[in-house]
This record gives C-alpha cells, sequence and structure tokens, in this order.
C-alpha cells in the first residue's frame, strides 16, 4: 500500500486542528491542557510536534520528545475517518527517525490499559510491554487520577 503523508513540524496555525484532532480521539483528559502540552513542547530543543497531512488537511500527529537518553511519544493520533491507511505507521516512523537524529536509541510510551487498539498496535510495530512500573505524583496538590 502506498502511502501519501507530508511530515511537517508543527506551525502556529496548526495547534487549534491538532487539539481538534486530539479531542477527536479521545486522548484529552481535564487534567491535562492540550495547549499548554504543545507549548511546552515547542519552547524546547529536546521536543516538538509532527503533524501527518493528506492533501493539505492534518491527519495525524505525535508530540515526541526525549530526556537525553530515553525518548517519549504523546497525544499519537490519527483521524479516525483516515484509519487504516498506514498513517499511524509513518507518523511513528517519523518521530522515531526525528529521536534517532537527536542520537536517542530507546522509545518508550504509555498506553491505558483499557487501551487494547492501541497496545495492538504499537506490538506491531515492534514495542514490547516494560517490566518497569510507573508511579506518579502530582506537585501541585491536586488529587491523584487514573
Amino acid at each position: 500500500m502506498s502511502v501519501s503523508l507530508t511530515i511537517d513540524v508543527i506551525a502556529d496555525a496548526d495547534v487549534e486542528p491538532l487539539v481538534a484532532l486530539w479531542q477527536r480521539c479521545g486522548l484529552t483528559r481535564p487534567w491535562n491542557d492540550p495547549h499548554a502540552d504543545i507549548a511546552l513542547a515547542r519552547r524546547r530543543d529536546n521536543s516538538t510536534v509532527l503533524v501527518g497531512r493528506d492533501g493539505g488537511a492534518v491527519v495525524a500527529t505525535v508530540m515526541v520528545g526525549h530526556d537525553g537518553h530515553r525518548g517519549w511519544v504523546y497525544y499519537v493520533a490519527v483521524d479516525p475517518d483516515c484509519r487504516k491507511r498506514g498513517f499511524g505507521r509513518v507518523i511513528m516512523a517519523a518521530a522515531e527517525d526525528w529521536l534517532r537524529t537527536a542520537g536517542i536509541a530507546k522509545l518508550q510510551l504509555l498506553v491505558r490499559r483499557e487501551n487494547a487498539q492501541a497496545s495492538a498496535f504499537y506490538a506491531s510495530l515492534g514495542f514490547e510491554e516494560s517490566t518497569s512500573v510507573m508511579f506518579q505524583k502530582w506537585l501541585d496538590g491536586r488529587a491523584p487520577t487514573s
């Protein structure tokens, strides 16, 4: 299958379409402000948001960054009307390439336990479940969230 997806680094005009896509894909949560997450990723040299376009329309995204040792991806999204066309694989390959260019050898990501579809997608890309356990703590006094 030939996949035509143009990958760009996010531009100012992309912010609202990206947030709308993330909301449509169920990626946003009340305790995370997607606008603030985008702004944070754009402020640093060790992170960015990549945008996948099909015919000029924003159809895929990934936020990618690293701590100098491990790479992470967040907000991996493909427009529900454009799924099963290989766009998820292309946007993830772009994130991996971005990390390789930065000299990062390991990529990690988080998947909610109930998201079997995402787990299967990442397994098909060669990801394996980690033996590590993730702990979290809110530093601003919020109650724990799921």
